[in-house]
């Protein structure tokens, strides 16, 4: 299982800051959270960019290991 870290909007709206998944891809990721979380956190990962050990995953077809670490980042803005 994958293990997922959320951050800022997306921690909120899942109410949690951590969770794991099983997902191969992160095409399938983004359907089992939809599934898990429902449709505003949909809307917010929509938003955000995905992180696989430290990468930004590129697309969906980005493969999953089961000890990969998945951060789930709504934008940023600063001052």
């Amino acid at each position: 299982m994958a293990t997922l870290r959320f951050f800022a909007g997306a921690a909120e709206t899942a109410g949690a800051d951590t969770a794991t998944l099983d997902a191969g891809t992160i095409g399938e990721l983004r359907t089992n959270l939809g599934e898990r979380y429902g449709s505003e956190f949909v809307r917010v990962l929509g938003l955000c960019s995905l992180l696989v050990n430290g990468t930004r995953a590129s697309s969906d077809a980005v493969t999953l290991a089961p000890t990969d670490t998945v951060d789930v980042l709504p934008p940023f803005a600063g001052g």
